[in-house]
């Protein structure tokens, strides 16, 4: 009893010899003991065989000492043992829950990722797909009049251009039950050929120009209608609603000869401003007048020119020199140039010019006339078309001279001629496009050769001399040739002609019977020289033609305004239609061998060229 009562009251350290002494210098060593028997407990579970590990350190006899030595290690713990211990516990508990967390964050990342893909489908529209790859619209009876080239250009904000054209047709009067006559600016989707606004003006329309026009502030789709006589008008695009109109009145003893002339600011107010050219009851009278873009009231009074020359008249357009002068090219069968200041410093009457009209080109001043002259002679003799071709070693544009017998292409900056081409009844205005590698615009022009049979040329744009040329029956004479860009560079050109001679029939398989009347549009590519594509064809008559290019799907299209043949005393049915190159090409279209080849050009070889061509948008300046 007395032993156990000793053991049950000796303090903690390191006894001594003498029984009841406690040295208290071994109390760090105690507790370090005390401290490795917890974490020997704390490894091997606490129990082991039954027992604790603390009942097999100390004596399993001594009840007494078992207790006390419990509570001194659960008084210890919290002492010894507190920062160690209890990081144990949290990082165990926060390990535990990690995979939970990490499983929380991706369906919450999912969940997020669901709904912005819900959101993007539903609430953002998508670019509209071009699906329609022909359509034909019926505009009803027409009643002659002027058709001008057609304009295409987006104006309904789908990406894809759309279809503007102006035509006489015959309404029905409500009242006495006849028809009359009647002039309608249209404006068709190049989508699916719906009308997206109509106005009536009040006469024949010389032309609708939407491109490149920055006549609002701020700027915004616009179109400038041209009429023959004394209408000018500014429309907004997307509606067809009238911004300004010209004032008769500006033009008391003439008419309008030809479309407005877009020019830079000349007014100062940050925006874009005209010059017409009207002429009177005798062509050698003519007059320019500067209108206002922002407004349409007139920039100054008329300047009046007498000119001499007879023929087709010939502009106006604007050119700019390399050194940044600007002239206004025109003529009656030749080409003549006034300079922009000096119809600025008479129309305003003063001598102070804005800052784009400070600068002159002394290679053009220098042809002026012996007698000091304000017009500048460029060409004479037959002119019938004059383009502007961009230049491929300057800054400033060439000038393509075409006349019934010949091709001349004039520098921009000197107006020396680069080369010159004689041909036979030249009947079109070239069409400009890359046939070469040489990365210079070459021509496509179409001559006479016989009676109802046009020889096709291309002219290289750097030497003037044909790189290709065939003879093709045609008895459709007023139909230009067009081109379009591909993303190698080469362009793809497009014409009419009749189908092909029965010699040249021989060469594709399978019979073939020649229906007269029928027209048929051909395309030449430049890496098939020897293969036309036959890709439609039609039984009236083309008076308009142009291409569109679908930017989203690199896809190009053709428009084409056609007249059905007439009976006696009967207008005709005024047709306008679309057809997608992509879509002809790989599924409706016939090859056409020009000669023979070594080794013969498969279709599937042709075929897979085309399934790859690819269209783009290059702006010419012609």
């Amino acid at each position: 009893m007395a032993t156990v009562l000793s053991r049950a009251l000796k303090l903690p350290g390191k006894k001594s010899p003498d029984l009841g002494e406690y040295d208290p210098l071994t109390q760090a060593d105690s507790d370090e003991s005390e401290d490795d028997l917890v974490l020997n407990l704390q490894k091997n579970g606490g129990v082991k065989n039954g027992k604790s590990t603390l009942e097999e350190v100390l004596d399993p006899d001594s009840e007494v000492e078992v207790e006390v030595t419990k509570q001194r290690l659960s008084e210890s713990v919290p002492d010894g043992y507190p920062a160690e211990a209890t990081g144990s516990l949290e990082q165990k508990a926060t390990s535990s829950l990690m995979p939970y967390l990490r499983t929380a964050v991706f369906l919450l990342t999912m969940v997020i990722s669901m709904i912005l893909v819900l959101v993007c489908a539903f609430l953002i529209p998508c670019p509209p797909r071009d699906l329609h790859n022909t359509w034909n619209r019926n505009l009803g009876q027409e009643a002659g009049g002027v058709l001008f080239p057609l304009e295409l250009s987006d104006v309904n904000g789908d990406g894809l251009p759309d279809i503007l054209l102006s035509f006489t047709a015959l309404m029905n009067a409500s009242v006495l039950g006849v028809s009359r006559p009647s002039v309608t600016v249209m404006a068709l989707s190049g989508m699916n050929g719906s009308t997206l606004w109509s106005s009536h003006i009040p006469e024949e329309t010389r032309s609708v120009q939407c491109k490149g026009l920055i006549l609002t502030a701020p700027a915004e789709p616009v179109c400038l209608v041209t009429g023959t006589s004394k209408f000018l008008s500014l429309l907004h695009a997307s509606s067809g609603k009238t911004i300004w109109t010209l004032n008769p009145a500006h033009l008391p003893s003439g008419t309008l000869a030809a479309p407005a002339v877009m020019l830079p600011d000349l007014d100062g107010d940050k925006v874009g401003d005209l010059v017409v050219l009207a002429i009177g009851e005798t062509q050698p009278d003519l007059c320019f007048i500067l209108v206002s873009g922002k407004t349409g009231n007139p920039l100054g009074g008329p300047v009046k020119y007498s000119i001499n020359g007879e023929g087709k008249l010939i502009g106006p357009q604007a050119h700019i020199t390399s050194r940044g002068a600007i002239y206004i090219l025109f003529g009656f069968g030749n080409v003549q140039a006034v300079a922009l200041r000096d119809l600025f410093a008479q129309a305003r009457n003063r001598d102070s010019f804005p800052p784009v009209l400070q600068r002159e080109e002394p290679e053009w001043e220098k042809r002026r006339s012996v007698n000091l002259s304000e017009l500048i002679d460029i060409y004479s003799g037959g002119v019938e078309f004059l383009q502007m071709v961009t230049a491929s070693d300057t800054n400033c544009s060439d000038l393509l001279i075409t006349t019934k017998h010949s091709l001349t292409l004039l520098r921009g900056e000197d107006l020396e001629p680069r080369w010159n081409l004689e041909l036979q009844d030249i009947h079109s205005q070239p069409a400009p496009g890359y046939f070469n590698a040489d990365q210079t615009l070459d021509f496509m022009v179409q001559a006479q050769s016989n009676n109802n049979v046009k020889k096709m040329l291309v002219v290289d744009g750097k030497s003037g001399l044909p790189v290709w040329s065939y003879d093709l029956p045609c008895h459709m004479q007023e139909s230009d040739a067009l081109s379009v860009m591909t993303l190698e560079r080469k362009s793809v050109f497009l014409f009419w002609a009749d189908e092909m001679q029965p010699a040249l029939q021989n060469l594709e398989p399978g019979p073939r019977n020649k229906r007269p009347g029928l027209h048929h549009l051909y395309l030449l590519h430049p890496t098939f020289p020897t293969i036309l594509l036959d890709l439609t064809n039609v039984t009236d008559t083309v008076t308009a033609s142009a291409i569109g290019i679908n930017d989203l799907q690199k896809d190009a299209f053709y428009i084409t305004v056609t007249t059905s043949p007439t009976s006696e005393n009967q207008p005709g049915l005024l047709l306008v239609s679309k057809l997608s190159l992509r879509w002809a090409m790989l599924t409706q279209s016939r090859m056409v061998p020009l000669m023979e080849t070594t080794p013969k050009i498969s279709r599937g070889e042709v075929r897979r060229f085309l399934s790859r061509l690819k269209f783009i948008d290059f702006p010419h300046k012609f």
